[in-house]
């Protein structure tokens, strides 16, 4: 069995860096605190394209569109010196096909101290909103966090994880932050970059690459005209998705709809074989063959794709190492 590729830059389990973000608030370093300059200052600020695409390219299985989006996106994005609204993204997908993966990838290569940085805000609505009848508190609290972030820096990352368990009405106070206006509160807020995470339209898309399959279409063939419509909908249809009440999808404030591919046999096999590589181990048969056993597939006549994407590959391999 040939050797995986190493990552393009070592930085631990990639399957693992998501956790880190809860150290986020303690990363506050020596250039972070020499920084103020308030809207132009660029921070922690470091963008490393080449190495993302690179990461993207060796890792992310089975998402072509995914990564053709993101990439085309930040490239715009980090290039213009002057954009004229923030970046918006919305990632959709069924679970472990890649979603936070790529938003730690995200924050890794374009800040310095990656999910670290005291730019990088992760919200969870698990532990932030966790209850429904305070959201007027929150969005508050929400609107405080943002503008006073923006206004210390305005080269900021919000990723906003969960959207399907956000309180309805929420991200509304988000609004005015993703438009193409110069300035919002007194703050200049161009430079900042939104990430949406919801599994919401995921089942929509599993059925677009399924038909696919059956029609013996390669799946690097679908298109994303296809799924944006399919995701939109399924979005504007949940009334507890976390857009909804807010204004965002229907003002057109998203960049881009970014959508996951459900993964097959051969892409878990390439998680498994990418986690080893990480561990520092060979790749062994007996373990690879193993995971794949373990994984359920759907749907059931087809048995075609992973049940959980990659995401219970690290905790599997542990297994039967």
């Amino acid at each position: 069995m040939a050797a995986v590729t190493r990552s393009c830059r070592p930085w631990g389990s990639l399957l693992g860096l998501f956790g880190l973000v809860s150290a986020a608030a303690a990363a506050w370093d020596l250039a972070s605190l020499r920084c103020n300059l308030g809207a132009f200052c660029e921070c922690d600020f470091r963008p490393d394209l080449p190495g993302l695409e690179c990461d993207l390219a060796q890792h992310l299985a089975g998402q072509h569109l995914a990564k053709a989006l993101v990439v085309k996106a930040l490239k715009a994005f980090v290039r213009d010196p002057a954009p004229t609204k923030p970046l918006v993204l919305s990632l959709h997908g069924w679970t472990g096909t890649g979603k936070s993966y790529v938003s730690s990838l995200l924050a890794h290569y374009l800040f310095q101290g990656g999910l670290r940085s005291p730019r990088v805000h992760h919200f969870s609505p698990v532990i932030h909103f966790p209850h429904p009848s305070h959201v007027e508190r929150y969005k508050k609290d929400l609107k405080s966090w943002v503008q006073g972030n923006l206004t210390a820096c305005g080269r900021s990352l919000f990723l906003f994880d969960e959207m399907d368990k956000m309180p309805p009405g929420l991200m509304e106070v988000l609004r005015p932050f993703l438009g193409s206006s110069w300035v919002v509160y007194g703050t200049n807020y161009r430079k900042a970059i939104f990430i949406f995470i919801s599994n919401t339209g995921g089942e929509q898309i599993n059925q677009v690459a399924l038909e696919a399959w059956r029609s013996r279409r390669d799946r690097e063939e679908i298109l994303l005209q296809e799924l944006e419509p399919v995701i939109s909908r399924a979005v504007l249809d949940n009334p507890h998705h976390g857009f909804s009440h807010s204004g965002i999808m229907e003002e057109r404030l998203l960049d881009a709809v970014v959508p996951f591919l459900p993964l097959q046999r051969h892409h878990v096999r390439h998680c498994v074989l990418n986690e080893l590589a990480q561990l520092g181990l060979e790749p062994r048969d007996e373990v690879v063959q193993a995971v794949l056993d373990s994984t359920t597939f759907f749907p059931e006549d087809e048995q075609l794709f992973s049940s959980n994407g990659c995401k219970t590959v690290a905790s599997r391999i542990s297994f039967f190492l």
